[in-house]
């Protein structure tokens, strides 16, 4: 079975926001510089914005995409957010294949 990760804001647990984007950016750059990455990587809400242009963990971003984890973000978070046309280290998906899925791992964590 897949391993999947689902990433649903750009910053890494409640609090101070400043610090939880210092966490995202560390988790995505360990899992980066992992042998064993996961499959696929969700991003919807807030979450979408890391894989766009200016985002402060593209780099890592990016490296995960390029390594062959599937990046999916969420088609509708992304027009939210008007994000299309800066996208860059994801693919954009729909809710349909993204709950398609989740409902087929046994190995999904939310971050």
């Amino acid at each position: 079975m897949d391993k999947v990760i689902i990433i649903n804001d750009e910053s890494f647990g409640k609090g101070s926001e400043e610090l939880g984007k210092k966490l995202m950016g560390a988790f995505l750059r360990k899992i980066w510089s992992k042998e064993e990455k996961p499959d696929k990587i969700i991003l919807y809400n807030s979450g979408v914005k890391i894989a766009a242009q200016g985002s402060f963990v593209l780099d890592a971003v990016n490296g995960l995409f390029e390594s062959g984890v599937d990046i999916l973000a969420c088609g509708t978070c992304v027009d939210h957010f008007e994000l299309k046309d800066s996208l860059q280290a994801a693919r954009i998906s729909n809710m349909d294949e993204i709950a398609s899925i989740i409902l087929e791992s046994n190995n999904v964590v939310t971050i």
